[in-house]
């Protein structure tokens, strides 16, 4: 894809937002070259959902999200990997760290995206453009992944430009031809427009950005509620008025497994529940995080997904303190019908653990039970996860049985 097919004057668009390729495929092919130019994805089992594909695979029309067994039936000769969402983070860490370098405008959306503001970087690195095509250039050289980046005057349409860009490529979009590149693309190009609102749209008559322009406010309001409708006229105009968020806490910390097949034994159920508690409790150590609420979901057999919370009565990092709200959630849903597909673990409402004392319910000692769990910790770091936990995950053979899919 050209690098400037809307203009080479990058003066008015110092926002970039910077994606990964096929991310988590990318970090699977760094370790196994010999799969490079194949279909490869990245999810579960046949139960779960792809994580992502590789563009050989994406040829076939598989995409993130997909089920597995479509993927697979898609394209019977893909290569399956399973995620190693440890190798991600640790990927993404590197990557964060190759943006810090440029500008502490930095604001992460994900593990694999992240804008920048660089007018502030532009006397010490170059121009935006300049600078867009180091960053790619390094983090090929330096970790071996493949990034594109959308250059704009603001956040929203940096974000799309990025997303044309796809694969390998840049895309600048100068601030004057800000509107004409919004009116070349269909409206759900816009950030937030998803499947009902697209719906909702195009039961006004509006499939392009340019159609929703022309709308009048007042239909769209009525149509689509007064926020919904008045921020979406706003951006097919190109007014953004949102700043990036240089200094954000995670939000919350989750792991979810997808059953082989339904369980109807609640006993099951509540050993995988265990077994995530610790995996979001060390997670929650390892950010430097506590969670100030506890959130359980679980999908049955026949779809129907059931969330509990709760809000916690002291903030912890403590996988006993986090297990037993998730028990007690657990139990409020019970077993359905319909058997349990899947069930999840979410630590919410984060706050920093630096000046937060982890206290415990009476008769408690939870600093007794954190040292335990980050001994824990230590183990799993240098013998591999699942090396090391309570002995209620443990088989008879001494290694750990827990299972899940963590997100």
């Amino acid at each position: 894809m050209p690098e400037t097919p809307w203009g080479s004057d990058d003066a008015g668009a110092p926002i970039l937002h910077l994606d990964m390729d096929a991310f988590f495929a990318s970090v699977e092919l760094i370790e196994r070259p010999e799969l490079r130019g194949r279909p490869v994805i990245v999810g579960g089992g046949e139960r779960g959902v792809v994580l992502a594909a590789t563009y050989e695979a994406r040829a076939f029309g598989i995409r993130s999200g997909m089920p597995m067994a479509t993927a697979r039936a898609r394209c019977r000769q893909a290569i399956v990997v399973q995620p190693r969402r440890e190798a991600y983070r640790r990927a993404s860490a590197r990557v964060m760290g190759v943006l810090a370098d440029v500008t502490p405008e930095l604001e992460q959306l994900s593990v694999d995206e992240a804008f920048l503001d660089v007018s502030g970087a532009r006397r010490r690195l170059g121009s935006p453009l300049e600078i867009a095509r180091a960053l790619r250039e390094r983090i090929r050289r330096e970790l071996g992944l493949v990034a594109s980046v959308g250059l704009a005057a603001s956040p929203v349409v940096a974000k799309i430009a990025s997303a044309r860009a796809k694969p390998d490529g840049v895309l600048l979009v100068p601030a004057e031809a800000t509107v004409p590149f919004l009116h070349s693309l269909e409206v759900t190009s816009l950030w937030g427009v998803g499947e009902a609102t697209r719906r909702a749209l195009a039961e006004l008559g509006v499939r392009t950005v340019e159609e929703l322009a022309h709308t009048p406010r007042e239909m769209l309001t009525s149509r689509l509620g007064r926020a919904q409708g008045m921020r979406l006229h706003a951006l097919a105009w190109g007014q953004d008025d949102r700043r990036l968020v240089t200094s954000r806490v995670e939000r919350s910390i989750s792991s979810e497994h997808t059953f082989p097949r339904d369980l109807r034994d609640l006993e099951g159920v509540a050993r995988t529940v265990l077994q995530q508690s610790h995996e979001v409790a060390r997670r929650l150590r390892e950010g430097g995080l506590l969670a100030q609420g506890v959130t359980v979901k679980v999908r049955a057999g026949d779809f129907t997904t059931l969330t509990r919370s709760r809000r916690l009565e002291v903030a912890t990092d403590v996988a006993t303190q986090v297990h037993a709200a998730a028990r007690a959630l657990l139990a409020s849903v019970g077993m359905p019908p319909s058997g349990v597909r899947l069930v999840g673990v979410r630590a919410d409402d984060l706050v920093p653990a630096r000046g937060h004392a982890v206290q415990g319910a009476l008769g408690e000692d939870p600093v007794a039970h954190r040292d335990v769990e980050a001994v824990l910790d230590g183990l799993s770091r240098r013998f591999g996860a699942g090396s090391a936990g309570p002995a209620s995950l443990l088989s008879r053979s001494g290694t750990s049985t827990a299972r899940g899919d963590i997100s």
